[in-house]
């Protein structure tokens, strides 16, 4: 997938409406299958670990079964309409062509990570924010048809909600072009503690790069003095990683082309991979997952033996949108249910192999049941 981050206006005349539904968080059981996170600034803290990537079929049943004393995961990040455009080929310079069919549908990194964790009938919450409109409206009905919890998602007044172009190839491969909208404008300066209550209550936070990176070091920070652990989706803006946020990630998920110009080093190889993570565990990230599209993923530890995970055959490749959301949310789930590091990226990437087979970031995401079931054919017919 070709990501270009457009740089919306930032003289919006912002009034933020916070949803008053807000509650105390219940106090959580901590699973007792646990690995441990370290850092120079965070010596010693334990938690579950995780990892995985690939694709599958998707399925409309919304998660019922959650555990009420589970940690729940919590993502901080974007919401966008996506306008979906199907084409044969992307036009060149000065061309115009017509597209084969065009839809809007829900979706943004961050909205997409949320509505993986609660198709996956994990108790999932979503902190961001969207426009007073018709696309802010969508997103909303559509992470809270996913089971997402939307206690702390801001409506604000003064800028559109965020949106992307989605430019969907015959192959199932796309371009992309966004407009931060709601996403990058109308945060306040400080976060309150009352908005980072959430945060410091989770078992697991999801960060990505298509919100300011101020918000993001807030929240990062506010993880850390609580000891959770901070996963950082690398994808959105094409910029470098503020080491100020660097500092509080435990785990970094860059995919191929992010890992090599979050570096400026080469990744086509396995061994070229290896040494630009070196680099990320040089900068204070000792946990690197990176997504390898056909080739599947990479859990590199510093100081360990990396762990590989082929991807999951899909029967049919519809749409990639989303896949790289999927892999990084089942993972997450994964690791705050105390899963193995194997066990995690297997169920990742059963994730993924399902998601790339339905159109469409949300809608594509799938349920537990079918990525279990997938799980087990493939076990299977390994015999």
């Amino acid at each position: 997938m070709k990501g270009v981050a457009l740089s919306a206006p930032t003289n919006y005349n912002c009034y933020s409406k916070i949803e008053n539904n807000q509650f105390k968080q219940p106090t959580f059981i901590v699973p007792t299958n646990q690995f441990q996170f370290s850092s120079r600034n965070h010596p010693s803290k334990t938690y579950p670990l995780l990892s995985v990537c690939v694709k599958q079929s998707k399925s409309t049943q919304t998660p019922v079964t959650q555990k009420p004393d589970a940690l729940p995961l919590v993502v901080v990040g974007s919401a966008n309409a996506d306008i979906y455009v199907e084409i044969d080929r992307l036009p060149r310079e000065g061309e115009t062509i017509s597209a084969k069919n065009g839809q809007t549908l829900a979706g943004g990194k961050g909205a997409n990570q949320a509505a993986c964790g609660g198709r996956l009938s994990y108790p999932t919450y979503f902190v961001g924010q969207v426009g007073e409109d018709a696309n802010g409206k969508l997103i909303t009905e559509a992470l809270k048809g996913g089971g997402v919890r939307l206690d702390y998602l801001k409506n604000v007044t003064g800028a559109p909600t965020g949106h992307a172009v989605v430019m969907l190839q015959s192959d199932g491969q796309n371009s992309i072009i966004i407009v931060g909208g709601a996403n990058m404008n109308c945060w306040p300066e400080r976060l309150s503690d009352e908005d980072l209550e959430v945060v410091k209550n989770a078992g697991a936070i999801l960060l990505q790069r298509e919100i300011p990176d101020s918000v993001n070091i807030q929240v990062a920070k506010a993880a850390r003095s609580a000891g959770v652990p901070v996963i950082l989706d690398a994808g959105g803006m094409d910029a470098p990683i503020p080491q100020e946020l660097l500092d509080f990630v435990d785990i970094l998920s860059p995919n191929e082309t992010e890992l090599g110009r979050l570096t400026g080093m080469p990744t086509e190889s396995f061994e070229q991979i290896s040494q630009a993570v070196a680099k990320c565990h040089k900068l204070g990230v000792k946990q690197v997952l990176v997504k390898l599209g056909e080739k599947g993923s990479a859990l590199l530890v510093e100081g360990e033996k990396p762990i590989i995970q082929p991807i999951v055959r899909a029967e049919r490749v519809l749409d990639t949108t989303g896949a790289g959301d999927t892999f990084t949310a089942s993972f997450a789930v994964a690791l705050v249910e105390g899963k193995s590091r194997e066990q995690c990226l297997r169920f990742a990437a059963a994730a993924a192999s399902l998601c790339v087979q339905v159109k469409g970031a949300i809608p594509s995401m799938p349920d537990r049941n079918s990525v279990l079931n997938l799980l087990q054919s493939v076990q299977s017919s390994s015999y």
